[in-house]
């Protein structure tokens, strides 16, 4: 087996699946459906794991292995040992709404869950290269404290600021500001990422995403905005807008785009990485700006309404300065705009809702 994918059902787990296989790895994925458990059965990526063993066959093999079971875990990396050459960990609980709900829950499968990965790489495959998808909720708030502008249909950082012209790069402070639980989890998850990279020497990287999105996406009100949003305007259901006028702001990028980055690495793998990932300057928008997107490429009229109880710890701004990682592999480049995205995930959800 030369690389295994966690949470391999998912919408980046399961673009990394195709994407390997497609480079002639052997792929093994391991996911058990755990979104389903978080935010109910309209949200399951079984759809997922069925298409992946339809479509390729011998080129992938599934396990369905709870990230938090060390003894099953161990068995797989016992059963293929050093020929793994690459694991990509993609498997979490991703919505910081949902960790209040249930706190150890959240924690042991974002940090006990890529600490057991991390072990089991190191004891049977440690020149393989590891790929963590972080998130930018690494840096909790701090990215509100900012200085930004109330425009039309956005919040904009002050042009005076260093951060305007890129976006905000890794030398944001990750101290003293409100995570939300799933921050702080997927905190810690990132630290011991960058450890065992440096501790032991091993090849790994923290891709710290802003809002990953595609077709693959099964959106939830808690978690994969974008996907969800389209799938409220081609259903008719009530959309809820969450403070700050909805002028909120996120770059996003394109689950093919991540997944040629992580290809990247792989390539050229270093030890201990932190990468700032996303749109950038690129590629964002505003949740108004998204929503006047959505109906004009669905040419439906959302049916929305508006909160002005923010979430806690979600980010009024956040663009993410990819220039790092962009040096270190300056042949990456993003191919999805936009309007590329949004009408992607329409075809997507659209598919798998028969629309």
């Amino acid at each position: 087996m030369d690389a295994i994918v966690t949470g391999s059902a998912g919408l980046i787990g399961a673009e990394a699946v195709r994407f390997f296989a497609g480079k002639q790895l052997k792929v093994l994925g391991i996911d058990n459906d755990l979104r389903s458990y978080f935010f109910g059965s309209d949200s399951s990526t079984d759809w997922s794991r069925r298409q992946l063993e339809t479509e390729l066959k011998d080129a992938y093999q599934h396990e369905h292995i709870d990230i938090r079971d060390y003894g099953a875990l161990e068995r797989v990396f016992k059963d293929h040992g050093d020929t793994i050459k690459l694991i990509v960990h993609t498997a979490a609980q991703p919505s910081h709404d949902w960790a209040a709900k249930e706190p150890i829950t959240d924690f042991t499968v974002n940090a006990n869950g890529t600490l057991n990965l991390l072990e089991l790489t190191r004891k049977f495959c440690e020149d393989a290269v590891f790929i963590f998808t972080s998130t930018n909720k690494v840096y909790g708030d701090t990215p509100n404290h900012l200085p930004i502008n109330e425009l039309e249909t956005r919040w904009e950082i002050s042009e005076k600021h260093i951060f305007f012209k890129n976006g905000i790069n890794e030398s944001m402070s990750i101290d003293s500001s409100l995570h939300s639980l799933f921050g702080a989890s997927k905190l810690a998850s990132d630290i011991l990422v960058q450890e065992f990279g440096r501790y032991f020497q091993m090849r790994t990287a923290c891709f710290r995403g802003g809002c990953l999105t595609g077709p693959g996406h099964s959106g939830a009100e808690l978690h994969g905005f974008l996907a969800y949003l389209v799938k409220c305007a081609l259903t008719e259901t009530p959309y809820t807008v969450f403070g700050y006028s909805g002028k909120q702001v996120r770059d996003n990028i394109h689950s093919l785009d991540l997944v040629n980055a992580f290809w990247h690495f792989f390539e050229n793998p270093r030890s201990g990485e932190v990468y700032n990932i996303g749109g950038g300057r690129e590629v964002n928008c505003s949740m108004l700006e998204a929503i006047a997107l959505v109906q004009k490429k669905t040419g439906k009229q959302l049916d929305w309404s508006y909160n002005e109880q923010n979430r806690i710890g979600d980010h009024i701004w956040w663009i993410g300065d990819t220039s790092k990682f962009q040096q270190h592999y300056p042949k990456w480049r993003l191919t999805y705009d936009l309007d590329d995205i949004i009408e992607d995930v329409i075809e997507g959800v659209s598919q798998r809702l028969n629309y």
